[in-house]
């Protein structure tokens, strides 16, 4: 399973309905699971993003969570691809 971090950032709607962003994040979990990701973390953070999540699924599947979730209107995501220290050594290892 590939590993993917999001940059999370409420759009208006979003932080206009704040207060229920603890069950939206219940919801995400929920939804991810069903759809064959596993989340390994949800953090709040402060600055330019309002939240950081870890996912681990296939590319397929993290890419239709995240565009069902944009679709629900409450945020936008920022989604970088994570490797492993052991899978980045392999992938040097192919390099030559």
């Amino acid at each position: 399973m590939a590993t993917f971090i999001s940059l999370v950032s409420f759009t208006d709607q979003g932080i206009r309905n704040v207060k229920e962003s603890p069950d939206r994040v219940s919801a995400f979990k929920a939804m991810a699971e069903k759809m064959g990701v596993s989340t390994k973390a949800v953090y709040y953070t402060v600055g330019h993003y309002d939240l950081v999540t870890v996912a681990e699924g296939t590319d397929e599947a993290v890419t239709a969570l995240l565009l069902k979730l944009g679709s629900l209107g409450n945020v936008r995501t920022e989604t970088l691809r994570a490797f492993s220290v052991d899978e980045m050594k392999k992938i040097i290892g192919s390099v030559g």
